[in-house]
């Protein structure tokens, strides 16, 4: 699956606050409620909602709705992708590494 740059910018922008880092590491221990996160985060409910948004638009994060309250959980499927990404990003390629365009 090849991701165009706004995809590959969508999921590091997530990853880029340190705010979204916190919910993140506190999502690693398993799914959480909103109100939980709330708690933990010391933030207004509109911020949380806002760093929610950009974590599940990013494919990192998952939420389901169960009555009136919001549940979220690291995306394995969309942290998967944000690793091959990532990889396929920083891979050097050997072959163009010497060549200088220049001469």
């Amino acid at each position: 699956m090849e991701l165009t740059n706004k995809q590959i910018t969508v999921i590091f922008k997530a990853l880029c606050d340190e705010n979204r880092v916190q919910i993140f590491r506190l999502l690693q221990n398993g799914e959480k409620c909103a109100c939980k996160l709330l708690e933990a985060m010391q933030c207004t409910q509109p911020t949380l909602s806002h760093h929610m948004k950009i974590l599940c638009d990013s494919g990192l994060v998952n939420g389901r709705k169960e009555g009136k309250c919001m549940y979220y959980s690291i995306s394995a499927e969309g942290t998967e992708i944000a690793v091959n990404v990532l990889r396929e990003m920083t891979k050097v390629d050997i072959t163009e590494s010497g060549k200088c365009c220049c001469k």
